[in-house]
């Protein structure tokens, strides 16, 4: 028989053994995500916001500890969208100038919307369109292509009335870059936003957000508005927006000047674009001649940017006909062709301008 103080020993030895058992076995597996507890001295934001109304209050009393699963990092995530962007500067040419990033964050749609670009009407307005839309979801972040001062933020970019909340930019922002192409300043303009957060004489670096997609102005969706301004700040000095944004890797950049026999632009022509192998069409109208600017070298009043490189044929309509030309587009460079009414289509580039007008772009 075991002696009293043996037994004792043995249960207690027993206990001890099945507390361990008991125990969690903590994963090693570094793919399995960890509980942590954080305290909160202010509730969370229900949706992601900016600027001062995202602080937090000072001097509250720390609540309960809330319990978060913190996921393990992953890699990267890749674009679901398109291919990243080409390094900017990207200039296969002396002439080409794609300075700038998309306003819009790879990871979601930040390309231009395909029946309303440059130049184009919507609908019956009467005014033309001066830069490019960019659908994007209520709250999305707006990013500064290129580094420059903000020189405008709030409402009133057309009337030049900050307190006009009925302005058809909507809230906006303008930055000044510390740039230029052709010895002259660059401008780019961002509109339709729901929120703005910077203000006037605040520097920001390329990416930097400068506020939140909306449908401010005159807006029939939430999107971007997003123009270029070369030489001045002013509503008449736009560009095409196309002609300066980078292409994804893989894609190019198909530009024409289309006019009638007596080298007089086309206004308002639907082109159908057809990619030869997948069968996807793409329609583009030419640019309404008011209100809007050519490149200075292309001369172009058509663009049509993302395209996928390959071979093309282009639909142009003429005089109770259809006239068609086969045509390729090249990764990461602008394919360029001119109509000429009943002289029809030419591959061969623009004439270089005179030596003058060829100016280093300002650092």
């Amino acid at each position: 028989m075991m002696k009293p103080t043996r037994l004792i020993s043995a249960v207690v030895i027993c206990l001890a053994l099945l507390m361990v058992a008991c125990q969690p076995v903590l994963e090693t597996n570094p793919a399995t995500p960890t509980t942590v507890f954080v305290s909160t001295a202010a509730e969370m934001p229900t949706e992601p916001c900016l600027g001062q109304d995202c602080l937090p209050s000072l001097g509250t009393e720390t609540s309960d500890p809330m319990r978060f699963v913190l996921p393990t990092p992953g890699a990267e995530p890749v674009s679901s969208w398109r291919p990243p962007l080409y390094p900017i500067p990207w200039a296969p040419s002396i002439f080409d100038h794609f300075y700038f990033p998309r306003p819009i964050a790879a990871d979601t749609i930040n390309w231009p919307l395909p029946d309303y670009r440059y130049g184009g009407v919507l609908l019956k307005s009467s005014s033309t369109h001066t830069g490019i839309d960019i659908p994007a979801a209520l709250g999305t972040p707006v990013l500064a292509v290129g580094p420059g001062d903000v020189i405008w933020a709030g409402w009133g970019l057309f009337t030049g009335d900050l307190q006009n909340e009925e302005d058809p930019y909507g809230l906006a922002v303008v930055i000044r870059h510390d740039f230029g192409y052709d010895g002259q300043r660059l401008y780019t303009v961002y509109a339709h936003m729901r929120q703005v957060a910077v203000v006037p004489g605040q520097w920001l670096d390329t990416g930097e957000i400068l506020g939140q997609v909306g449908a401010t102005g005159h807006a029939s969706g939430s999107h971007l508005h997003f123009e270029v301004r070369l030489g001045s700040g002013d509503n008449f000095s736009t560009r095409n927006p196309e002609l300066w944004l980078a292409p994804p890797q893989g894609l190019g950049v198909l530009v024409a000047r289309i006019t009638d026999f007596y080298k007089k632009p086309l206004d308002s022509v639907p082109i159908s674009v057809e990619s030869i192998s997948s069968g996807q069409t793409w329609e583009v109208h030419t640019y309404r001649s008011e209100e809007v600017n050519s490149d200075d070298y292309y001369r172009e009043n058509m663009v049509l940017s993302d395209l996928p490189a390959g071979k093309y044929l282009v639909s142009v309509p003429y005089k109770d006909t259809v006239q068609e030309l086969e045509i390729e587009v090249y990764p990461g460079q602008v394919t360029y062709f001119s109509f000429r009414g009943f002289l029809l289509f030419n591959l061969d580039l623009p004439s270089v301008p005179e030596p003058d007008s060829l100016q280093t772009p300002s650092p």
